[in-house]
């Protein structure tokens, strides 16, 4: 188990130079009191299981293998998100994780950031490409986007 300490912005341009990413496919088996979900991204494969909101939450991911996941997917036929995700150095020595949404999201974009403690979570600075940060808007999680789609901005 972990504390994931994360900030989350809309975008308000894509920077230049952006690789092709990753594609991510996703699907949740609930959204509420926790998120419980199932994740492919290349061959890799896990089940991660969310609570708590904003900032900071808890969270506990657990390997799982390809047959594991499909079983999920299966069922999982109304809760999807499938993105391409974009790692983005930034100049403080962070990461941005830009996401580019697909399927019925097509066009949407978002962009977090992970932090290792409670000061750099604090104290980050977003580069002018980020756009309003939504960390504390529930409606911009990954679960509540799969289960209720993009909301009115």
């Amino acid at each position: 188990m972990m504390i994931e300490r994360e900030r989350r912005y809309l975008v308000r341009r894509l920077p230049d130079g952006l690789s092709d990413g990753n594609h991510i496919a996703q699907a949740y088996l609930m959204t509420r009191p926790a998120s419980v979900r199932v994740r492919r991204e290349h061959d890799r494969y896990t089940l991660t299981v969310k609570t708590g909101s904003g900032r900071k939450r808890t969270e506990i991911e657990r390997e799982i293998d390809a047959d594991e996941f499909e079983a999920v997917w299966e069922v999982a036929t109304e809760l999807r998100i499938q993105k391409r995700r974009i790692l983005v150095p930034l100049a403080d020595g962070h990461t941005a994780e830009l996401d580019l949404f697909e399927a019925e999201l097509a066009g949407r974009q978002m962009v977090e950031v992970e932090f290792d403690d409670d000061d750099s979570l604090a104290s980050f600075e977003p580069p002018d490409w980020f756009g309003r940060e939504v960390t504390e808007d529930g409606r911009f999680t990954n679960a509540s986007l799969a289960r209720y789609g993009w909301p009115e901005v």
